[in-house]
């Protein structure tokens, strides 16, 4: 929001073609409160929980697909997942 962008180049997402469950983080917490950023101090940093939400694995295939139907389903679950949390 800060630098205005309007889209998003979603890459190498075939490499999570043989995953069970994708974990992607969410939130950090710190001393078990979530905070509202990305902790730049490396101190804290180290100190923080990540909090994640699982998502289910496609294992299957993707490096073929050229259109948004040939994805698997949970492909496009997770590609939905990652626009809206952005």
């Amino acid at each position: 929001m800060i630098n205005g962008f309007t889209a998003l180049a979603l890459t190498k997402l075939d490499i999570l073609d043989t995953l069970d469950e994708i974990k992607v983080g969410v939130a950090y917490k710190l001393n078990g409160k979530r905070i509202p950023y990305f902790p730049a101090n490396q101190e804290i940093l180290q100190q923080v929980e990540v909090e994640y939400e699982v998502m289910p694995g496609w294992k299957s295939d993707t490096t073929s697909a050229r259109k948004w139907e040939e994805l698997p389903v949970d492909a496009q679950n997770y590609i939905r997942f990652v626009e809206n949390q952005i």
